[in-house]
Order: C-alpha cells, then structure tokens, then sequence
C-alpha cells in the first residue's frame, strides 16, 4: 500500500525536487548579482514585459540613463561606459528571468497534474503555501532592490537583502519538506525524539547564522578584518560594541557581526559533530543512519570555504570561494532539514 502510494505520488515529488534545484540555482544567482555590483542595474520592475532584456541600442542606452540617476553610478560606478553596463545588467537580468522560469516550470506541470488528477486534496493547501511564498518571494525581491534606488545609498539595504535571502530559504526549505514527504516510506521515519530535538536546536542556530551570513554579504563585512584565526591579530577585535545599543551594534557594526558569525559558525560545527556522534544510536539499517555522514562533512567543508573566503578579500570578496560557501550552506541547511525529517514519526505533517 505505502510503495503504490509513493509510486502514484513520484512524478509530483520528481517535480518538487527539480524545483529545489532550479531555487538553488536562483539564490546563487543572486549572490553572483550581489558580488558583481549588478543589483541596481534595472531600475523598474516589469514583471512580463522585462523579461527582454533591451533590444536596440537606444534602449539600451536608455536603460543606462535611468541607472546614472542613482548614487551607486555617481559615486561608485561613473566611470562605467555602457559597454560595463551591460555586463552588470546582464546578472540582474538573469537573475529576474530565472525567476520567471521557475514560475512556468511550477505553473504548467501543477496545471497537467491537476488536470490528470495527480493532485489529492491533502496536496491542496501545501501547494496554495509554496506559490504563495513564490509570489512573496518576488515581491521582497523588488522592495529589496528600491532601498538602493536613489541618490543617497550605495546599496540595497543590508536588512531587506536578509530577508529576502532567508525568505528564499524558507520556500526552498518547504518545497523540500513536500518533497520529502511525498517520496520517503514512513518506515524510514523514526522516533527519535531527543536526536529530533538537538537537529531543530541545529536548524534555528544556522538560521541565525545564514542571517548574519546575508549582513556580512550586505556590509561587505570581510573586508574588514581578512585574518585567521585571529581577527587583525586580535581574539576580541577592536571597534566591537561601539554603536550606541546592542542591537544597532549586531546588525549594522561589520567587525561585530563578522565576530558573531565566526562565532556561530564554531559552535554549530561543535553541535553537528555530537549530532553526529548520537545518530549513532539509529538502526544500521535506517536511511538516517546512511546519511548522518552527510552533515558532519558539509558542515566542515563550509568552515573550510568560510576560511578560503575570508583569507581571498584583500581587496574585493572572491566570487567562486564565496558562491561555494553560499552553496554549501544551502546544502547544509537541506541536509539537516532531511535529518530533522527522518528523526520524527510526526515528519509525515505539513
């Protein structure tokens, strides 16, 4: 009965998962948007009519008209021709088009399915969640981009990129979940409570983390102090806490954040390993007893890539250390919502 289930049900999760591949595509277009400056290059938002980029060269040097308008041409970019234009265009473009395609690959195969009833009414309301979230997602996205359209900052807040970037974490992490829920046996979910309660401590601890990940992206906070394990020679760097109130200091104060996610990124590596070491305690023949390797080895290779990122911004963060520590975070993040999924009876609810 459950294997006719999971078999009538594989086409939707095949779909679930091409669309956690295609979301993770997108994040890392975004931060490849973020590294190269592009964020700011399309100053309006044409959700059909701007997935053209412009065709002619007037439009194309109208495009630039409107960008010089803005600070980050004035102070930061003027010496762009339109030729440098076009290259930073070029990501934000993408990045919005791959959008768009993620919208037709969800849209037409949810209509074929419901047309050919692959859909049962428990699908219903998880299916309402992930589109609105899609459509949440979009919208944060271009209130994101107007924080940096005008002629006094540089750039997108620090703040609306945060939660742009964690809100699509959220939808990458709940199509997940459908996912999982629609393409594992529940004998391979397991009853494991004190494991389940360590792997959520786990999950909300690197919420935090990818957060004060999106401010150090957003502040450019690397550049501050590219040094390690010390921080500019120091284990409690100078200029820390000097704000005015705590939490303007953990939210806009580089070196205190830089501090914070290093921080954070020892003790999650700390609590993954004794996740680790307790998985041991699953059934040899259980799915989640396969897996606890997964973890523990991303969890490493992300402070390795964190490292290797910090060590390369003497000038200018690098973009293949940093898109790899961005991607290997995700990665993380799904690898423990797996686990977190596999150690509770109750993982089978939406």
């Amino acid at each position: 009965m459950e294997k006719s289930r999971l078999q009538q049900q594989r086409p939707v999760a095949i779909w679930l998962y091409i669309g956690v591949g295609m979301l993770i595509v997108q994040v890392l277009l975004g931060g490849i948007t973020r590294l190269t400056g592009s964020g700011l290059s399309i100053t309006e938002w044409k959700p059909i009519l701007g997935a053209l980029p412009p065709m002619t060269e007037a439009a194309w040097q109208e495009a630039f008209d409107k960008y010089k308008e803005i600070a980050q041409y004035q102070y930061v970019n003027r010496h762009f021709t339109l030729s440098d234009f076009k290259a930073i265009y070029f990501w934000e473009w993408l990045h919005r088009d791959w959008a768009r395609f993620i919208g037709v690959v969800f849209a037409i195969p949810f209509v074929y399915f419901l047309i050919r009833k692959k859909l049962d009414a428990s699908m219903v309301k998880p299916m309402i969640i992930l589109f609105v979230l899609g459509g949440l997602q979009g919208a944060i996205g271009w209130i994101m981009v107007q924080s940096g359209l005008n002629t006094e900052d540089l750039y997108v807040s620090h703040i609306r990129l945060a939660v742009h970037f964690i809100a699509a974490l959220v939808l990458l992490c709940y199509t997940f979940w459908f996912a999982l829920k629609l393409s594992i046996d529940n004998k391979d979910v397991l009853s494991m409570p004190g494991l389940r309660r360590l792997n959520g401590w786990l999950l909300g601890i690197l919420t935090l983390q990818l957060i004060f990940g999106a401010f150090m992206a957003g502040l450019h906070a690397a550049l501050v102090a590219n040094t390690w394990p010390d921080i500019n020679g120091m284990w409690w760097p100078m200029g820390m806490f000097t704000q005015g109130s705590l939490l303007t200091d953990i939210t806009h104060n580089a070196i205190t954040i830089q501090f914070i996610h290093r921080g954070l990124a020892y003790l999650i590596t700390i609590l993954v390993v004794i996740w680790w070491w307790k998985t041991s305690e699953a059934p040899e023949n259980s799915l989640l007893h396969r897996i606890r390797y997964v973890p523990l080895l991303l969890v490493l290779l992300q402070v390795m890539l964190g490292v290797l990122t910090l060590l390369g911004s003497q000038v200018r963060i690098p973009i293949l250390q940093a898109i790899l520590h961005q991607g290997v975070g995700m990665l993380l993040l799904l690898s423990l919502v797996w686990t977190f999924y596999l150690s509770s009876n109750k993982a089978t609810k939406v």
